[in-house]
This record gives C-alpha cells, sequence and structure tokens, in this order.
C-alpha cells in the first residue's frame, strides 16, 4: 500500500446545515481523497483530480469547501487552539496543498 499523502483527524465534515461527524478524518491516498467518519466508515471519496476545493470567501481560516462526487461539504479542521507544546491539526492551506499536489483543482 502507498504512503498516505495527507491525513487531517478530528475535522467536522458537514453538509448544508447538517453535521455528519464532528471528529471525522481527510485522507489523501494512492489519488483519492476520501472523507471518513470517527469510526473509519467512508463519508464519500474521489479520484483527488476530480474533486474541486477552497476556502469560502465568507468563512474563518480553518474552514475549506470540497466538492466531492458533485455534493459539497464544509470541512472545519480545527475547533480549538491546540494547548502550549501540543502539535495543533493541519492547516487548511496544507489540505488545499495537498489536493493540488495530488491533482486537485483549488480556488
Amino acid at each position: 500500500m502507498a504512503e498516505t499523502e495527507f491525513t487531517a483527524t478530528g475535522v467536522r465534515i458537514g453538509r448544508w446545515l447538517r453535521s455528519l461527524t464532528r471528529a471525522g478524518q481527510v485522507r489523501i491516498s494512492d489519488g483519492r481523497l476520501m472523507l471518513l467518519t470517527s469510526y473509519g466508515s467512508e463519508i464519500d471519496s474521489a479520484p483527488v483530480h476530480s474533486v474541486r476545493a477552497g476556502r469560502p470567501w465568507f468563512a474563518t481560516g480553518d474552514r475549506a469547501a470540497a466538492v466531492v462526487n458533485g455534493t459539497r461539504y464544509h470541512l472545519t479542521l480545527s475547533e480549538r487552539d491546540p494547548a502550549p507544546g501540543e502539535a495543533g491539526p493541519p492547516a487548511v492551506r496544507s489540505l488545499l496543498d495537498a489536493i493540488r499536489t495530488a491533482g486537485g483543482h483549488t480556488a
């Protein structure tokens, strides 16, 4: 199995006004972007080259939007500031860079 190119845990994943999970995962591996629940069940996945992602103009810096298989998902990569000495979750910029590097479309 190939090395995982990007993983973010503790991600709030929502669709419209509905929260699908508050502690999910976003993973890019083997050329696919996967949205997973906290239990590891797949919410949605698609080849990275068909995914569009970006930052909504109205959202704070820790939020992103991704269109996977025609469905728009709202991703919040952090809900709190990390404690001193604790590593925080990956930034939205890291996610967008990983999608761009893997061949996806970013705004």
